[in-house]
């Protein structure tokens, strides 16, 4: 198949080629859907190469239950419900002892975001690099202070861009709980940064 084929087909439809044991549909679907998943884990537990590990524990139950796949919500919606839990299992297990870290800072997996470092079209000067670097670890570090589920909220919202209803459905709670943990985690974040002083 050429590339242009291969972006022709659904995730649904590379998932019923997985079904049948396609490893070619296997690896559209893991370029297509890697860096985003990657990028979710490695906000949600800080750890580069845990979150390496964690993805490829996502695609691995990808392909494992292939067979049973039902799109019954969007595909994107079903694997970001399992990021997010074993990004909850990971937490809970670790007891959030490693050190939370911006992905984009010291990273080699920088994402689209990066551009936001940017302005007026050209390259920014070393310092306004060293600002925009300690003002993004003074934001993760209040965001990796959140209780767990606000993290999360805030993660898929903010970076993600996902609606209240699919972070609803990611989470396994109502429009309304999204919306009171993403007001919670709001307020939290603005007292936290006011405290260490950022403007």
């Amino acid at each position: 198949m050429t590339v242009a084929e291969d972006n022709a087909l659904s995730d649904e439809e590379l998932m019923g080629r997985i079904a049948r044991s396609d490893e070619h549909a296997f690896e559209i679907l893991v370029r297509r859907h890697q860096r985003r998943i990657l990028n979710l884990i490695y906000r949600s537990i800080g750890d580069r190469m845990q979150a390496e590990d964690v993805a490829q524990e996502v695609f691995l139950r990808i392909w494992r239950a292939a067979e049973d796949y039902e799109p019954k919500a969007k595909f994107t919606t079903w694997v970001y419900r399992i990021a997010v839990n074993l990004c909850l299992d990971t937490l809970k297990s670790a007891h959030q002892k490693q050190s939370f870290v911006h992905p984009h800072v010291n990273s080699d997996h920088p994402d689209e975001n990066d551009e936001l470092l940017f302005r007026h079209g050209s390259a920014p000067s070393p310092e306004e690099l060293l600002l925009a670097a300690e003002e993004s670890r003074r934001i993760f570090a209040a965001l990796k202070s959140l209780p767990t589920n606000q993290r999360l909220a805030v993660i898929l919202k903010k970076f993600d861009g996902l609606s209240y209803d699919e972070i609803g459905r990611i989470l396994g709670c109502s429009k309304s709980a999204v919306e009171s943990l993403l007001v919670r985690a709001k307020r939290n974040l603005c007292e936290k940064l006011l405290f260490h002083g950022l403007p």
